[in-house]
């Protein structure tokens, strides 16, 4: 199993990202897919969901009417639109399939200036 997510850069208050995920190693259909992120020092939080069809999300409180997820089954990626970026969404960005094996990827730094 792995993930490849990009898209993370230094991006200034207010504005946009992009973030990916590329899987594979698995049935990418067949799992929930999330995001979280994780600041240093802090636990990883949950930022979105997404179910296996891509027709029911949620979202951290936090992020909710920003953030957008998304998927491409027949590419096995997972995305995240993010909008109206803040100071706080500064974070490392990882996505995992539900139910995970423990394995993360690399992630990719969002950092956010006000």
């Amino acid at each position: 199993v792995q993930y490849v997510e990009s898209g993370g850069e230094l991006a200034h208050a207010g504005g946009s990202l992009r973030l990916s995920c590329v899987t594979s190693g698995f049935a990418f259909s067949n799992f929930i897919m999330r995001w979280y992120r994780q600041v240093p020092g802090k636990e990883r939080e949950f930022v979105a969901e997404i179910d296996r069809s891509g027709d029911r999300t949620r979202y951290a409180s936090s992020v909710k009417g920003r953030f957008t997820i998304s998927r491409d089954n027949g590419q096995s990626t997972v995305f995240l639109e993010m909008k109206d970026l803040k100071p706080e969404d500064t974070a490392l960005y990882q996505c995992i399939r539900i139910p995970n094996l423990g394995t993360w990827g690399q992630g990719t730094q969002v950092t956010v200036s006000s």
